[in-house]
């Protein structure tokens, strides 16, 4: 029985391979189609139990600590 996802699998040119999710938009990479496949799994698990992803407008609600290279980073972006 199909599980119902969507998930693409990219050979990158560096080598090794990427997997998302386009349901989800979660992603992840493995050495070989089979660790980018677990790798993902696990990913999903972590994005499913933890709830919604975060975004640029909601940095300070994981805890992005006050240090100086952080404000550095927004200043050459």
């Amino acid at each position: 029985m199909s599980s119902g996802r969507e998930i693409r699998l990219i050979e990158e040119d560096e080598g090794g391979w990427s997997a998302i999710d386009e349901g989800l938009g979660v992603a992840s990479c493995g050495d070989t189609r089979e660790e980018a496949l677990e790798m993902l799994d696990e990913a999903v698990a972590l994005h499913t139990e933890v709830g919604e992803a975060v975004t640029d407008e909601d940095p300070d609600e994981v805890g992005v600590p006050d240090v100086p290279w952080f404000d550095d980073a927004d200043k050459a972006a």
